[in-house]
């Protein structure tokens, strides 16, 4: 058994790992223009993203049904070493192919480490403490997605890319040292048979998947190689449901969804990620590019949705012994509604105080879902299934991060783009095409101050109504996610005093 003293160290260690997996591709973003000023390789710079959440996402599932088979520590610690190799492999990279593929080594470790630092705490801990904990946990995931700019910002101005990568290695030493000293894992795990079948489909359907979303824009989404790559994930996204339901030790448990606390919390956890990582990408952009803030100033922008995002995660840990999940769902989905809503009208006019207010709301609602989806998605399951359904909510939410990006980064380009070429149609003295073909420039305060007023105001104006936009389309996952809280049911989790009693 884990005494209290031990648990502490536990916790800080698992906090380190969750936080350095869950930031890295925040951080690598902020840099990434100074990496391919240095390494070059423009024409393939989304590789360094793309393999580090192939990776990630295709060993989620894996990762969780092994710790349910052989234990969580030898793969929490196996996680923890690899990204760790795969860090200090990045900082050494000396062209955009290595870094990519190193990215890729470490998105394996990162893998493993998110799903089984959640399932851990549920070991360790009774459901009294579990929520606090995990509130803790998620309020740690929501300010990843905002530190890691900053501090992609801060080591890159300050010191060189390298370091992005390198400030990993003495923070994961920690986690390890105290995962390896202090965790002692009860022997409750069971021998069960390896899904080769159900493993390798799942990792290939993944791939095919990302890489299609990914390379989408790039290539053209009718061109032969997206639609081939669409065509191998749905072959074998049919076959992995072929071998999920003849395996008798399946790596996604499917009879789990017929429970609808774990079916609705999944749904969730793709609306949720799908509409959070918007939020994360593109209010630094309208900072940035409207305002005209520095690339400091657009992350530290992020820091009162970040504080929103604790507090809510922090309530929605602590009460959820004391009311319903739908409830405590309902908040959230309420709040989030709203707060989006206001992010929809938001406009060059629009002053900071209004900005920070509408990030407040929105990161409060958005908090909920950090801690409370978690505990949903694992309530009233055997140990040995938990690594699975957590690592199956992990990879969820992740998913819907991508396709979020993905479709409403889309949006918001060809929204930018029709509305550029209606403002300056006919116009004389227009702005220089290489501008509109690369509106990073935007961000650039020497470029910006050589832009005549007339036609920057035309630009900003732009760029504000294209996101502005996306905020509202939001609102229509936002809008099916307050469906299916109410689909949620009365469940609550119960403290080991009532079991008793």
């Amino acid at each position: 058994m884990n005494n209290q003293k031990n648990q502490k160290f536990i916790v800080a260690g698992l906090l380190l790992g969750i936080l350095m997996s869950a930031m890295d591709n925040t951080i690598v973003a902020t840099a990434m223009g100074t990496i391919v000023s240095d390494l070059g390789g423009f024409d393939k710079f989304v590789w360094v993203t793309s393999a580090y959440m192939v990776a990630t996402m295709a060993s989620m599932p894996i990762f969780g049904k092994l710790s349910d088979m052989y234990g969580r520590k030898r793969f929490f610690i196996f996680g923890l070493i690899v990204f760790l190799i795969g860090s200090a492999l990045c900082g050494m990279a000396q062209s955009i192919v290595q870094l990519s593929i190193f990215r890729a080594i470490q998105g394996i470790g990162g893998g493993a480490l998110m799903p089984i630092a959640f399932t851990i705490i549920f070991d360790i801990f009774p459901p009294e403490k579990r929520g606090k904990l995990t509130g803790l946990f998620g309020a740690v995931f929501g300010a990843s997605s905002v530190l890691g700019p900053l501090l992609g910002a801060y080591i890159t101005e300050y010191s060189s890319w390298n370091w992005i990568f390198y400030v990993n290695v003495p923070i994961g030493i920690i986690s390890l040292f105290f995962i390896s000293r202090y965790y002692k894992e009860s022997a409750n795990t069971q021998e069960q048979k390896i899904d080769w079948g159900g493993a390798a489909t799942l990792v290939i359907a993944v791939v095919s998947l990302m890489f299609a979303l990914e390379l989408g824009g790039e290539y053209g989404w009718s061109s032969a190689p997206i639609i081939a790559l669409f065509a191998s994930f749905a072959v074998f996204f049919v076959s992995f449901f072929f071998f999920e339901r003849r395996a008798k030790d399946p790596i996604i448990s499917l009879w789990l969804f017929k429970r609808r606390l774990f079916a609705t919390s999944q749904i969730l956890a793709i609306l949720y990620g799908g509409t959070f990582i918007i939020l994360t990408v593109y209010i630094p952009i309208f900072v940035q590019a409207v305002y005209g803030g520095s690339a400091t100033n657009a992350g530290l922008i992020l820091t009162p949705m970040m504080l929103g995002s604790v507090v809510g995660s922090a309530i929605g840990g602590i009460f959820n012994t004391k009311t319903s999940f739908r409830n405590l769902m309902t908040i959230s989905v309420i709040c989030y509604f709203v707060g989006m809503l206001l992010l929809g009208t938001i406009t060059p006019e629009t002053s900071r105080t209004s900005l920070t207010l509408f990030m407040i709301l929105t990161g409060f609602g958005m908090g909920f879902s950090f801690s409370l989806l978690p505990i949903a998605s694992i309530h009233n399951l055997e140990p040995r299934f938990r690594g699975s359904a957590n690592s199956t909510n992990s990879f969820l939410r992740s998913f819907g991060m991508t396709l979020g990006v993905t479709i409403y980064g889309a949006i918001q380009n060809n929204v930018f783009t029709s509305k550029m070429a209606d403002a300056f149609k006919g116009m004389q003295g227009g702005p220089d095409p290489g501008l509109l073909k690369d509106p990073r420039q935007l961000f650039q305060s020497d470029a910006r101050a050589e832009i005549p007023d007339f036609i920057l105001d035309k630009i900003v104006h732009a760029m504000s109504d294209s996101i502005s936009l996306i905020f509202t389309l939001a609102l229509i996952p936002i809008g099916l996610a307050a469906i299916t809280v109410f689909f949620m049911g009365k469940t609550r989790v119960e403290t080991t005093a009532k079991k008793e009693s």
